[in-house]
Order: structure tokens, then C-alpha cells, then sequence
């Protein structure tokens, strides 16, 4: 969920003080100094100082946000991403704007997960002086803590990757960590639930832990994927997902809300794949991202779960939608799901289907395939992505 910050401003403001002497005592003496350095300075040329060039990558990590930042900012995320992976009690930042720090912080801590203990929103301070700033973090674990949770997570990669064939496409690995976050993760609040250490350590996280989950894993496999921060209609404390990029085209994906086993009323952990490249149109009427950074626009379909296995709907007829459900049975199906692409057409089919009881014509269906007498059978639906589920 969306993490908050606090930070503390220390201001060190630098005095000369002055004996009262009299004013003419005082003016003379300022003069005079002003004097002596004019003289240094036809003297003298002093050199301007210059900032070391900084790094446009660290060689490993996409790093989307760093990208969107200011040159000062830029320098200041490169400081900090080198303090943290040392642990540092202290990082020296050599910037004083107090606004471009905390950007430049936000940004580190969306594009690189692996940075767990410093998630979690926990409080950091700033003691900004003349030329610098001093930036405490706050870790959640130790140097030493820390090991066996990397271990967790290189143990996550290998076991996603072995599941991959050579050559598997963009769109495989994005199903296949998708599937692995969600079957590997409750939906529980944790003092680890807002980082990957509670994915891959516990296994029991909230949105942001699945989203940086999902990030690292999708990073690890050359993917590129943006963690998403923002708002969804759905809760009043924040939420975060993803933007991966399939063949060009950029796609939403949400893990948190695919993983809802009370929703299928099933044993296990089933995804539901309505939020793995959902329409965009729809998904935006759901979840709105925060505005401080750009994000590409998402306006492809070519992979929605829906379209890629031939179950979603342009327009409503009960004879095609009749015989694509009892193709499904012959296929040994026991869980259907369609889509529909407008609102009135699937309108039509939940009216047809369910209110109108039609479902109970699949169901006998069912069961003259399987010669039984009888079959329990119940239905799921959502609204604002126009789907529905029929379970035997």
C-alpha cells in the first residue's frame, strides 16, 4: 500500500557576531574587508569546482524513474543507492534541496525491490546544512538479517526460471511470474507485507510486496517491468501494481488482485487472470496511478488472457456462448471463464445466463458427459472487467 514518509529538517544557519563597538567601528571594518578580497581576487584565479559525471545506469537495473530526474537528483539517487547497499548508519548527499531528495528517494526505492530493508515505509531524516545533507535511513534489517532473505529471493528466480523453456517468450515469463507470486503468496498484513522479503521469505505480503515481487522476478528474466504506485476504487489505502512491456506494447498486471481464492470459492490457489493485461480502458476505471512520475500508455489487448485463448466476446448469442462452454467440457474443463468487450453484451449473457437460469443447461450438459445424476454447480462475475466464471 502506498508508504509514507516522514522527514525531519535540521537547519544549521551560521552567525558572525559582532562586538557593538560603535557604527562607524563596524562600517569601517566590512569595508575594509571587502577591500582585501578584491585584491585576492585580481590576484588569484580560483577554479570552479565541478561534480563528478554521473552514472546513466549501474549496469544491472532498468531503473525507469531514474530516468525522469533531474541531474541533481540523478547524482543524489546514485549516492543514496550506494550508502544502502553498504548499510550506511549516514549517507552524505551533496545536495541541500530538501524536495529533490525526497523524489530522488521515492524513485530509488520503486526501481530497484531488492533494497527490502529499506521498504516498508519506515521514517528517515535529513540533516541539511550549508553545502550538504546527511541522510539517515532506516533499515528493517541488519547486513546480517538480510542474507538469508537474498537467499530466498535467488531461490524464487531459479525455481521460476527452471520452469522456463529456452527461447519461452516475453509473454510466458510474464504469465509464469505472475502464477508464482500469486501461488506462493497470501494476501496478509505483516510488518514485511509493504517488500519482496515478505513474498520470499514469508510468503505473505499486500499490494506492494506483490508488485515488487513481481518487478524483481520479471527484471531477473530481461522483462522490462515498472512498479506502479497509486489508488484503486476497490480500497482507501493505496495500491501498486505493474506496467510490463510484451513485444513492444505495454500492458497493466496486477498480481494482488489475481490472487483472491474466496472469489472461485475453490481448494488452492487459482489465478484469476482477468488482471494479467487487462483492457486498459477498463483497468483505468479501477486503479489510477500517482501523478509525480510519466508512465507509457497502456492501449494494447493482443494479450489479455481472454483474447490469446479465444473466450472473449464482441457481441452476445447464447448458441456460441452454449458451445464454447460445452467445448470446454469435452476439453475436460471444470472451471470457464469468458469476457465480453461492452458493457450491454454482457449484460445480455448474465441476464440470459444467470438470472434467466440458462447455467442449469450447462450443468446437465455436465452431467450426461460424465453419466452422473447430479452436479453441484456455481457462477462469479465481475462487473467493471465484464467477465464470467461457471465452476462444476
Amino acid at each position: 500500500m502506498r508508504k509514507f514518509y516522514k522527514s525531519l529538517l535540521w537547519i544549521l544557519l551560521l552567525g558572525i557576531l559582532v562586538s557593538q563597538g560603535g557604527c562607524s567601528f563596524v562600517k569601517s571594518t566590512v569595508n575594509s574587508a571587502k577591500e582585501t578580497v578584491n585584491a585576492a581576487k585580481k590576484k588569484v584565479q580560483v577554479p570552479t569546482p565541478t561534480e563528478e559525471p554521473v552514472a546513466e545506469t549501474d549496469g544491472v537495473h532498468q531503473e525507469y524513474y531514474f530516468k525522469q530526474l533531474a541531474m541533481n537528483e540523478k547524482r543524489t539517487y546514485r549516492q543514496l543507492l550506494e550508502g544502502i547497499l553498504a548499510f550506511e548508519e549516514q549517507i552524505r548527499i551533496t545536495d541541500i534541496d530538501n524536495d529533490a531528495i525526497d523524489k530522488a528517494y521515492r524513485a530509488l526505492l520503486k526501481d530497484h525491490q531488492e533494497l527490502f530493508w529499506v521498504h516498508n515505509g519506515q521514517t528517515y531524516y535529513k540533516s541539511i546544512n550549508a553545502s550538504y545533507t546527511m541522510f539517515t535511513p532506516a533499515y528493517g534489517y541488519t547486513q546480517e538479517e538480510a542474507a538469508p532473505v537474498e537467499t530466498s529471493m535467488e531461490a524464487a528466480y531459479q525455481q521460476v526460471a527452471a520452469v522456463l523453456p529456452e527461447g519461452s517468450s516475453t509473454y510466458d515469463k510474464v504469465r509464469t511470474v505472475y502464477d508464482y507470486v500469486i501461488g506462493s503468496t497470501d494476501y496478509v498484513i505483516n510488518e514485511d507485507d509493504q517488500n519482496i522479503a515478505g513474498v520470499f521469505a514469508q510468503g505473505r505480503a499486500v499490494c506492494a510486496g506483490y508488485a515488487g515481487a513481481v518487478q524483481y522476478l520479471l527484471e531477473r528474466l530481461g522483462v522490462e517491468s515498472i512498479y506502479v504506485s497509486g489508488e484503486t476504487k476497490m480500497s482507501s489505502g493505496g495500491h501498486a501494481w505493474n506496467i510490463v512491456n510484451i513485444d513492444g506494447n505495454y500492458y497493466y498486471v496486477d498480481a494482488t488482485n489475481g490472487d483472491q481464492p474466496s472469489f472461485l470459492e475453490l481448494e488452492g490457489s487459482v489465478p484469476l487472470y482477468d488482471y494479467l493485461a487487462p483492457f486498459p480502458g477498463e483497468y483505468s476505471q479501477i486503479c489510477w496511478p500517482d501523478e509525480e512520475f510519466a508512465l507509457p500508455a497502456c492501449q494494447a489487448v493482443d494479450y489479455n488472457y481472454y483474447v490469446l485463448n479465444g473466450s472473449c466476446f464482441s457481441g452476445y448469442d447464447w448458441n456460441t456462448l452454449y458451445g464454447y462452454f460445452t467445448a470446454q467440457i469435452d476439453q475436460g474443463a471444470h472451471l470457464m471463464r469468458v469476457k465480453f468487450t461492452d458493457a450491454a453484451s454482457y449484460q445480455a449473457a448474465y441476464g440470459e445466463l444467470i438470472t434467466g437460469g440458462r447455467i442449469a443447461e450447462i450443468a446437465s450438459y455436465y452431467m450426461n458427459t460424465q453419466g452422473i445424476p447430479q452436479v453441484e454447480y456455481h457462477y462469479s462475475n465481475m462487473d467493471d472487467l465484464l467477465t464470467l466464471y461457471v465452476m462444476l
